[in-house]
C-alpha cells in the first residue's frame, strides 16, 4: 500500500518575479499530486527592493487562498498541507548579493519564508564564485555566511555556484548540503552541471542532488520524464538513491508582467553565450509540469523500486529538511 505520509517535493521552480505573479503553475503542481514546492523569490541580479516586493506579493497570494496554499515554516506545515489537500510553499534565494554583505540578513529572509539559499548566481560576488566565472574560492565573508545559514536553519544550496567553491562550502557547512537543481556533468557537458566529485561530496554531507528538467542541462531539445529519470539513475548509481531528488526548475513568464531587474540589466552577463546559452535563457525548454505524473513509471523503468521512487520524489528532501530546519522532530 502507498505510504500515506509520503511527500512529493519539487526543490525549485520560478514564477514571474512580480508581486502580481499568477500562481496557476502552483495549482497545476497541486493537481499533479505535489505536496511541496520551493519557489525562487530573487537572484543576484535582483535588487533587494524588488525581492521584498515579490515576497510581499507572494505571501499575500498564499494568505488569500488558505484552501489551496500553506506558507511553510516547518516540516509540520508540509504534513498539515497534505492532510488538508493544500500544497505547501517555501521560498528560495539564488545568490548572496541580496544579503548586502550582512550575515544577519539570512535570519531576516528566514522569517519571511526563505528556506534555502545558494550564494552565487552564475557570477562571482563578495561571498562566493559563480559557475560561469573565474575560480577564486569561498571568501572569508562566505564562511561567515555559511555559518549564518546553518544557524538560521536554512538549507545550504550549491546550485549555480563555482565547482571548487561548492567543495569549500560543503566542507564548511555543519549541516547537510543540497543542489536544488543540478545535473551530472558526466552525462552532459555544461558549466551548470556538476562533477562526480561534487556529487560524492554532497552525499557525504548527508545531502541531496535534485535533478533539473531544463533542456540544456539534460542534453535534449524537449525534456521528458525519461530524460530526468536517466540523470536520477546516474546519481543513484554513483552515491545511492537516498541522495537524489527532483528540482525541475520550471520557469513561467507572464508577458503582461515586467519582471526585468531595474537599471542597466545585461542578460548576456548572467547567462553568457560562451557558456552555452542561446539568447540568454530564452531558448531553454523545461520538462512540463505533468512530468510529475510520469516520473514514477519513468523511475521504475530505470530500475528503481516503488519505495526508492518515493524517496527520490520527495522522501530524501523531507529527510534533509527535517534535520536542517529548526523546530523539527528528530
Amino acid at each position: 500500500m502507498p505510504d500515506k505520509t509520503m511527500i512529493h517535493w519539487d526543490a525549485h521552480m520560478c514564477l514571474a518575479l512580480h508581486p502580481q505573479a499568477s500562481f496557476a503553475p502552483i495549482d497545476q503542481l497541486r493537481a499533479c499530486g505535489l505536496n511541496h514546492v520551493s519557489i525562487n523569490v530573487g537572484m543576484d541580479m535582483n535588487p533587494v527592493a524588488q525581492i521584498m516586493a515579490v515576497m510581499a506579493g507572494y505571501r499575500a497570494t498564499i494568505a488569500a487562498h488558505p484552501d489551496k496554499y500553506v506558507q511553510v515554516n516547518s516540516v509540520a506545515d508540509i504534513y498539515r498541507a497534505k492532510a488538508g489537500g493544500q500544497i505547501s510553499i517555501a521560498f528560495d534565494l539564488e545568490g548572496a548579493l541580496p544579503l548586502l554583505e550582512r550575515p544577519d540578513m539570512v535570519a531576516l529572509y528566514a522569517q519571511l519564508g526563505v528556506r534555502q539559499i545558494h550564494f552565487a548566481y552564475n557570477r562571482n560576488n563578495p561571498v562566493a564564485d559563480g559557475c560561469h566565472d573565474v575560480v577564486r574560492g569561498l571568501t572569508p565573508l562566505g564562511r561567515r555566511m555559511v555559518a549564518a545559514v546553518n544557524a538560521a536553519g536554512l538549507l545550504m544550496d550549491c546550485s549555480h555556484t563555482g565547482r571548487a567553491c561548492t567543495l569549500e562550502i560543503m566542507a564548511e557547512s555543519s549541516q547537510p548540503v543540497i543542489f536544488s537543481h543540478a545535473n551530472p556533468l558526466t552525462l552532459v557537458e555544461h558549466g551548470r552541471n556538476i562533477t562526480d566529485e561534487q556529487i560524492r561530496t554532497c552525499a557525504a554531507t548527508g545531502g541531496v542532488v535534485c535533478i533539473s528538467g531544463v533542456s540544456g542541462f539534460l542534453g535534449v531539445a524537449q525534456p521528458t520524464a525519461a530524460d530526468v529519470a536517466r540523470h536520477v539513475a546516474y546519481v543513484a548509481d554513483l552515491v545511492g538513491v537516498e541522495h537524489v531528488g527532483i528540482g525541475l526548475d520550471n520557469g513561467f513568464l507572464q508577458p503582461e508582467l515586467d519582471d526585468t531587474p531595474p537599471g542597466d540589466f545585461d542578460a548576456g552577463y548572467w547567462w553568457p553565450p560562451s557558456a552555452g546559452y542561446g539568447n540568454a535563457i530564452a531558448d531553454m525548454r523545461y520538462a512540463p509540469i505533468d512530468t510529475w505524473q510520469q516520473l514514477p513509471q519513468a523511475l521504475q523503468a530505470v530500475g528503481l523500486s516503488a519505495e526508492e521512487t518515493d524517496s527520490v520524489l520527495g522522501g530524501n528532501m523531507l529527510r534533509v529538511a527535517t534535520k536542517v530546519w529548526h523546530g523539527q522532530p528528530a
